[in-house]
C-alpha cells in the first residue's frame, strides 16, 4: 500500500469505516490490513474498474493518516477525535439512532451535544468526499451514521450523482417523530438522487415522512399512481426512493463450505461437542436487538418439559463483542451469561454442557465450519434490517440439509419464507419452531432448504449493488419519438421475488 497523489475518483464509496484496519506491530509501527466484508466484495469490481476510492474512518481515535493507494483503490481516512467517537459514534449513532430505528427496544437518548458532534463529523465526511470526487462522479453513501452527508455533499458538488443506502431498518413514522432533529435527517437524505432501504416498509415510511415533515408530495406510491412512482420532488429534482434487499457474497460461502478442510473442521466440531444428534447454532453481535435471550429461554422450556432430550441436543452460541463500553451492552452480556450458566447447571453433565458460549470473534473459515456443522440455525432478532447470518448459513447448505428458525422481524424473512418464521416476542412461537426444526423429517428439511438455497444463491450481493446502481446511474435511452415509461413503483419498493429462470450473478 503506497501513498497516493490524490487522483480524483469517478466512483466513490463513503462509509463509517474503511475496508481496511490498522494493525499494531510488535515494534510499535502500524500497517493496514484488509478486512473485506460483503459490502467490499460487492463494490470492489465497480471501484477498481472506475478509478474508485473509499472515504471512511480508520477505527482508531485521533489517528491522522494521509490518503493512500491500496492496489488501485484509493483510501481516504477521515479523522475522529476521542470526543467524537464518544459523542457522534457511541452517542448519537448508537445510543440515539440505533435504538430509535430498532423499534425503541431500549429508550433512545436525545442529547444536544451528541447532535452537534454528529453534524460536525458528517460535514467532515462530506468535505472529504467532495475533495476526492471527479467531476460528474458517482458517490454512494452508506448507513445510518452518515444520513446528513448527501445534502451536505450536494451543497458543495451539485455535479455529482449521489446515492444513499440504509443498512438498518427505517422506523415507523410515529417512532421517527420522537427525534428532535427529524426534519434535518430527512433533508439530509433528500440530498441523494436515490435513497435505498432494505424493505418496502422502510421506503414507504420515508415517503410518508417527507409529506408530514416537509409538506412534499411524494409519488403516491401507496395508491399506485404511475407518474414518477417511488420518488419525491425536492429542490428541483426527483429523488427516487426504493427497497433494495441486501445479500451476501454467496459464491464465496458456497466455495468455502465445499473445501475439504472445512468439512473436516465441521466434523471435528461435532466430535468436540460429543456428537449430539442435533446441533443448534446462534451467531450474532452481542446486541440487545438480536434476541439471544429469547432463544435461550425457548430452549430451556423445551428441556424443562422434556420435549427435547438434553442428551440429544447441544447448542453453540457465538456472540461477538460489540460496543463493550455502553452500559446496556454490559448488562445484556451479564444476563445472557447467567442464562447460559443456568441451562448448563440444570441440564448439562460433566464434559457435556448444553450450551457452548463463545464471546469472541472468529475468522470466516471457522464461521463457515460452524455453519456446516449445525443442524439448526437460530436467528431471533427483535428487529433487524436484513440479517445476513441466516443467508450465510443457507449459502453453505449445498447438500440441502439443515433448518432455519428465523424471526419474522428480520428483513430476510420476506425472502426466506421456507424458514420456520417466529414472533420473537412470543416464547411459545419460538419454542414450537425449535421443536419442529429439531424433529422434522428429512424430506421436509430438503424441500424447505432447497427453496431457500435457490433464493440466496440467485440474489447475491453483486446483484444487489447492480440493482441500486441501475437506478442511480440509469443507462441513457436510445433517441426515439416515444416517451420514456415511468418506473413502476413495484420495482422500487418490493423485494425481488424468486424466479426459477434467474441466474446467479
Amino acid at each position: 500500500m503506497g501513498m497516493t497523489t490524490g487522483r480524483a475518483a469517478d466512483f466513490l464509496v463513503v462509509a463509517n469505516r474503511l475496508p481496511v484496519d490498522v494493525e499494531q506491530l510488535e515494534d510499535g509501527t502500524q500497517r493496514w490490513r484488509s478486512s473485506p466484508g460483503g459490502l467490499v466484495s460487492a463494490l470492489e469490481p465497480f471501484l477498481r474498474d472506475r478509478k474508485g476510492a473509499w472515504v471512511g474512518w480508520s477505527g482508531q481515535a485521533d489517528l491522522d493518516v494521509a490518503s493512500f493507494d491500496d492496489d488501485g483503490l484509493v483510501m481516504h481516512p477521515v479523522r475522529l477525535s476521542a470526543a467524537e467517537v464518544r459523542d457522534h459514534y457511541e452517542g448519537f449513532s448508537n445510543a440515539t439512532l440505533w435504538p430509535l430505528y430498532h423499534d425503541v427496544v431500549v429508550r433512545p437518548v436525545f442529547e444536544r451535544a451528541w447532535w452537534d458532534s454528529h453534524v460536525a463529523v458528517n460535514r467532515r465526511f462530506a468535505d472529504a468526499a467532495a475533495a476526492a470526487a471527479a467531476p460528474g462522479a458517482t458517490v454512494w453513501v452508506q448507513d445510518y451514521q452518515l444520513q446528513l452527508v448527501p445534502a451536505m455533499l450536494r451543497e458543495q458538488r451539485p455535479d455529482l450523482r449521489i446515492g444513499f443506502f440504509l443498512h438498518i431498518p427505517f422506523p415507523p413514522v410515529e417512532l421517527f417523530m420522537q427525534l428532535p432533529w427529524r426534519s434535518e435527517i430527512v433533508r439530509g437524505l433528500l440530498g441523494a438522487d436515490v435513497v435505498g432501504f432494505q424493505m418496502p416498509g422502510g421506503a414507504q415510511n420515508f415517503l410518508w415522512l417527507t409529506r408530514k415533515l416537509l409538506g412534499l408530495e411524494p409519488s403516491k406510491a401507496a395508491v399506485h399512481v404511475r407518474s414518477h412512482p417511488g420518488s419525491v420532488p425536492y429542490d428541483g429534482r426527483q429523488v427516487k426512493v426504493g427497497a433494495f434487499p441486501i445479500s451476501i457474497d454467496t459464491a464465496a460461502f458456497d466455495e468455502l463450505s465445499r473445501q475439504s478442510r472445512t468439512v473436516e473442521r465441521a466434523q471435528q466440531i461435532r466430535t468436540d461437542l460429543g456428537n449430539p444428534r442435533r446441533l443448534l447454532l446462534g451467531v450474532d453481535r452481542l446486541d440487545y436487538t438480536k434476541g439471544i435471550d429469547v432463544r435461550l429461554r425457548a430452549l430451556r422450556e423445551l428441556l424443562v418439559t422434556r420435549q427435547v432430550d438434553p442428551e440429544s441436543v447441544a447448542m453453540v452460541q457465538l456472540a461477538t463483542p460489540s460496543r463493550e463500553r455502553v452500559d446496556q451492552y454490559k448488562a445484556m452480556r451479564r444476563s445472557i451469561e447467567e442464562q447460559v450458566g443456568r441451562l448448563n447447571g440444570e441440564f448439562g453433565r460433566v464434559g457435556r454442557p448444553i450450551v457452548h458460549y463463545l464471546h469472541q470473534p472468529v475468522d470466516r473459515e471457522e464461521l463457515v465450519a460452524l455453519y456446516c456443522a449445525a443442524d439448526v440455525m437460530v436467528v431471533t432478532p427483535l428487529r433487524d434490517g436484513m440479517n445476513l447470518v441466516c443467508k450465510e448459513y443457507v449459502a453453505t447448505r449445498h447438500d440441502l440439509d439443515g433448518a432455519l428458525v428465523l424471526s419474522e422481524f428480520a428483513g430476510a424473512a420476506a425472502e426466506l419464507t421456507d424458514a420456520f418464521l417466529v414472533n420473537p416476542h412470543d416464547l411459545n412461537s419460538v419454542a414450537h419452531a425449535l421443536e419442529r426444526a429439531l424433529t422434522m423429517d428429512p424430506t421436509e428439511e430438503r424441500s424447505r432448504m432447497r427453496a431457500m438455497h435457490r433464493q440466496v444463491m440467485t440474489h447475491d450481493v453483486s446483484r444487489w449493488a447492480q440493482s441500486f446502481l441501475d437506478f442511480l446511474e440509469p443507462t441513457p435511452m436510445p433517441s426515439t419519438n416515444t416517451t420514456t415509461p415511468a418506473l413502476d413503483v413495484t420495482t422500487l419498493i418490493r423485494p425481488t421475488p424468486l424466479t426459477a429462470a434467474a441466474t446467479p450473478q
